[in-house]
């Protein structure tokens, strides 16, 4: 089968036209932009299901030529084959030829950076090193808290007004609150931080000022860290021993940030549309049926906050789903119809309970490392919204609902609920307390068992911490290491014979420990 883009990329009728706005462009091939993509994505998928296949080639805006990847085996082979289908956007051949200008709608997204996302190889492993050492510093429990208050902090907002939009309101912010104490930067939330994230990966004439609002914002915080190093994530990647340039830290924090911050919002909308129009949902839920976490995971599949990933680049010429991929040629990880794909869904009305086959965090070596981050803001913060306002429902027909599409992406624009009306929550006004993980003092009462060996890290500086980061455990003696290499420096040594006998209980330690879970599970 031959390329079926044999027309000029790029060449697009004037605005006055009226087939400016049709579904299909130059060749026949169908815009994966415009009303139809944005107003009912799942029927264009099935279009080009039924026209092409599991491959489809797809118009980007301009009309410029890509393929959409429909099946799921060919989307974990998409993602899984490097060597085949790099993601170095600098292949792309409408780069080379000057078809997409450096002012493209999508220049935010698919202009290449000194980031791991735009690399392969080696240096894959080093930047991806970085920020997966880095994340596995959060103290996850300590993030639930924040979430939980933040939660909270929203919903006083509007809770004695019985009327609210869950999505504007709630979903939109929690995710940017939440992701400024990780970074290190609360102070640096505000709304226009809110609306830049949002704005720039929409394709808009704004989102390329939006990039550079959010860079900036990015760039002073790895400045302040260069100075003044503290227990964040900017400090943990700025410090890592990957030696990130500024330059590399500052847009590895703005992948992160945009990433977790439209997926999530994204994701926290559709829990709540599910919850607040799927009878299913809301009954199980309140019967104790369906948690939260699997209503989250139930929405990853039906409707991931994510619905495509751009982009892949073919390394050279190949084949894929029956067509002839041409070296240079872009491709798209189609996460919403993989999910669809009727080969692994033939019921879409069938419970994925316990079932992670879903490619809502894409895969492969470049699957979201931050992913449990995501889930949790979702969890907890619809968690903490219904536990406060049981009776929400919807203040509008389900029919009135909208949305706004990108390649990327479809959220909603806004979800109304009325509510009985409520007090506000009394909160504590303390500061955001250190994120990275603490070490359990020797003397604790638990006792665990010995770590297990942990093999050697993929390359030689994951996993390495340097002995000035902050958070980090002091260097161990050699003795006390195995022979397969050091423990991690949040694992204790398993106590030797002479090591003191950890502090017992006292009488009275099981009524304080359960009520010391019980307000750390509510988030005081």
């Amino acid at each position: 089968m031959t390329t079926p883009f044999h027309h000029e990329p790029g060449v697009v009728p004037p605005p006055q036209c009226p087939a400016h706005n049709l579904a299909t462009g130059p060749g026949g091939l169908r815009r994966l932009y415009g009303p139809e993509a944005e107003n009912n994505p799942a029927g264009l998928y099935d279009k080009l299901r039924a026209e092409h296949g599991t491959v489809a080639p797809v118009l980007l805006h301009g009309d410029v030529p890509a393929w959409l990847v429909l099946g799921h085996s060919e989307n974990l082979h998409l993602t899984r084959t490097p060597s085949q289908f790099s993601r170095d956007s600098r292949r792309w051949r409408a780069l080379q030829d000057g078809s997409v200008a450096p002012d493209h709608p999508l220049a935010p997204i698919f202009t290449w950076q000194p980031v791991c996302v735009f690399a392969d190889g080696a240096k894959h492993e080093r930047q991806r090193g970085a920020v997966t050492d880095s994340m596995e510093r959060i103290d996850t429990r300590g993030v639930r808290r924040h979430i939980n208050r933040f939660s909270n902090r929203l919903v006083n907002d509007f809770c004695e007004k019985g009327a609210a939009d869950l999505v504007s309101q709630f979903a939109e912010h929690l995710p940017m609150m939440v992701m400024c104490a990780i970074f290190g930067m609360p102070e640096e939330y505000d709304e226009r931080l809110v609306q830049a994230a949002r704005d720039m990966t929409r394709g808009t004439e704004t989102a390329v000022a939006s990039n550079a609002h959010i860079v900036a914002v990015l760039t002073r915080l790895v400045e302040r860290r260069r100075a003044d190093p503290a227990p964040d994530f900017a400090s943990w990647l700025v410090e890592h021993p990957a030696t990130m340039s500024d330059v590399e830290v500052v847009e590895h924090l703005r992948l992160i940030l945009i990433a977790a911050y439209e997926s999530t919002a994204n994701l926290i909308a559709n829990v709540l549309r599910m919850v607040l129009t799927d009878p299913r949902f809301r009954a199980r839920l309140s019967g104790g049926h369906m948690t939260v976490p699997e209503a989250v995971e139930q929405t990853l599949w039906d409707e991931p906050p994510f619905t495509a990933v751009f982009g892949r680049w073919a390394v050279g010429d190949t084949e894929l789903g029956g067509q002839q991929i041409k070296a240079g040629d872009a491709l798209l990880v189609g996460i919403a119809p993989a999910n669809t794909d009727p080969t692994v869904r033939p019921d879409l009305t069938a419970n994925m309970e316990g079932n992670r086959a879903h490619l809502a965090f894409s895969g492969g070596p470049h699957e979201c490392p931050g992913q449990d981050i995501g889930r949790a803001i979702a969890d907890v913060g619809v968690d903490a919204l219904l536990m406060r306002l049981p009776d929400l429902e919807l203040s509008v027909q389900e029919s009135e609902l909208r949305w706004v599409g990108n390649i990327m992406s479809r959220h909603l624009v806004e979800l109304p609920v009325k509510f009985a009306r409520s007090p506000q929550q009394k909160l504590d006004s303390d500061p955001l307390s250190v994120m990275a993980r603490a070490t359990r003092p020797t003397d604790a009462w638990e006792v665990s068992s010995p770590a297990r060996p942990v093999p050697e890290p993929a390359h030689a500086l994951a996993g390495m911490q340097p002995a000035h980061a902050p958070g980090a455990a002091p260097p161990a003696k050699p003795a006390a290491a195995p022979a397969e290499g050091p423990l991690p420096a949040t694992v204790e040594p398993a106590p030797g014979p002479a090591a003191a006998v950890p502090r017992q209980r006292r009488p009275a330690a099981p009524a304080r420990l359960w009520q010391a879970v019980s307000r750390w599970w509510s988030g005081y």
